[in-house]
């Protein structure tokens, strides 16, 4: 996305850091992959059985803890994912739980609309991007904690 202004200020702290971990339910969803796994590979051999149906459960929880992305807002920008912006060209951040959330997630969704999304967590902050040359109007962000993550933006922009 786009950068810090040349010769802006920056903000030397983390004001705000949040990894989207999944939900414990998440973990437990996915173990139906050792009953599956045993299931096929039971009539075989009872070791190899178990040994897949672990090795298997331990690979898709390694990929979820993996891909988990980091929310946050530090030296003068916000960080999500892998996309950036500086908190000066960030607009107003609304927070959305509930049906509200439901709603920005899908029926009033811009498609051009930058998401970071995640199925387990239901708030989410839609953040203005009031930058004139990013055709994108605004980010919504899946967090645990949106009236912190907005606080910490606002501290950042008066900062």
């Amino acid at each position: 996305m786009t950068q810090n202004p040349p010769g802006g200020p920056t903000i030397l702290s983390t004001l705000y850091h949040e990894r989207i971990w999944p939900s414990h339910w998440v973990f437990l969803a996915t173990a139906l992959v050792v009953p599956a796994s045993l299931l096929v590979f039971l009539p075989i051999n009872l070791l190899a059985g178990a040994i897949v149906a672990l090795v298997l459960y331990a690979m898709v929880v390694l990929v979820l803890v993996a891909t988990s992305p980091v929310i946050e807002v530090s030296r003068g920008e916000l960080i999500a994912g892998r996309a950036r912006v500086s908190v000066h060209l960030i607009g107003t951040v609304t927070v959305f739980r509930g049906e509200e959330a439901t709603l920005q997630r899908g029926r009033l969704l811009d498609a051009r609309a930058w998401l970071l999304i995640r199925g387990w967590v239901s708030p989410v902050a839609k953040i203005e991007v009031t930058d004139e040359t990013d055709p994108t109007p605004y980010w919504i962000v899946s967090t645990r904690t949106p009236d912190a993550l907005a606080a910490a933006i606002e501290a950042a922009r008066a900062g």
